[in-house]
């Protein structure tokens, strides 16, 4: 497994204050997403047969090369994924990790879905069910 970018050893002798110099480098200078459709609640499920091509052809430099993130963000969203939870995953703030996410989206390796259409598309959205989960927190 590839160590995530806060466990690698400090180089440049920094003082441990949580500097933003790593993730400005993962995201290759880049401060802001490309796509402004993805939230925190989008839903990302990884292209399987692209994912696993690109993930075949190795590391190669460039601006399509997958870095260390980009494959834990494509093995984490073989199951559907909020995006929420792929920053939580990285350890990584939202703004870098929906940067990470455009990548990939972009190069047709990962599918975005807001989460209304998912519910739409397994047989529609089960109002009785929103109604309980409703009348449950309404309890609390």
């Amino acid at each position: 497994m590839i160590p995530h970018w806060s466990e690698l050893p400090d180089e440049d002798g920094d003082d441990g204050s949580g500097s933003m110099v790593r993730p400005y480098t993962i995201t290759r200078g880049r401060t802001a997403p490309e796509r402004d459709d993805l939230t925190l609640i989008t839903l990302l499920t990884t292209v399987e047969d692209e994912a696993r091509a690109a993930l075949a052809r190795g590391t190669r430099s460039g601006p399509r090369a997958l870095q260390p993130e980009h494959r834990m963000i494509l093995e984490h969203c073989l199951r559907p994924a909020a995006v929420a939870e792929v920053a939580a995953g990285l350890d990584l703030p939202v703004s870098v990790t929906k940067i990470l996410l455009g990548d990939l989206i972009s190069q047709g390796l990962l599918l975005a879905r807001a989460p209304l259409s998912v519910a739409r598309a397994s047989g529609g959205v089960d109002l009785g069910l929103l109604t309980a989960v409703r009348e449950g927190l309404r309890r609390l």
